[in-house]
């Protein structure tokens, strides 16, 4: 059988001479962003700034129309599938945004597109894994 090189959207590198595996969703990501219409944004290096200030007030009834229309699940859960299997990093910011899934306002979709904006700019970024021999720790 031939050595896999994609599992379940995610590209698998291996070097057995030096027993590094690295995966990566970075197809995933291009293809997500095309989704959401965030491929050809400028990226931004912070997951999510501080100026993002979220409340769970009411929306107004022509906030609740236009939000209606936002893909707002779609996009927490394919930003949660990217942070499971290869960004633990995403997983403040995918947690904080997920709370608003309910009754998501106009500042909730603004730090979803911040996030995915990151993921723009990251989306060349691996999980690396290393075997360690036990009494010689190294990084990558």
């Amino acid at each position: 059988m031939e050595e896999t090189k994609k599992i379940l959207g995610m590209e698998i590198s291996r070097d057995r001479n030096t027993c590094k595996l690295w995966l990566s969703q970075k197809n995933y990501v291009l293809k997500m962003l095309e989704r959401f219409y965030m491929a050809e944004v400028r990226p931004v290096t912070t997951l999510l700034a501080c100026h993002f200030k979220f409340s769970q007030c009411s929306n107004s009834q022509e906030e609740e129309n236009e939000m209606s229309r936002v893909p707002y699940a779609k996009a927490v859960g394919s930003m949660m599938y990217v942070m499971v299997y290869t960004r633990p990093i995403l997983a403040h910011a995918v947690s904080i945004v997920s709370w608003f899934m309910l009754n998501p306002r106009r500042q909730h979709w603004e730090a979803i597109k911040w996030v995915l904006r990151y993921l723009r700019g990251t989306a060349s970024l691996v999980l690396a894994f290393q075997r360690l021999e036990i009494g010689k720790p190294k990084m990558l």
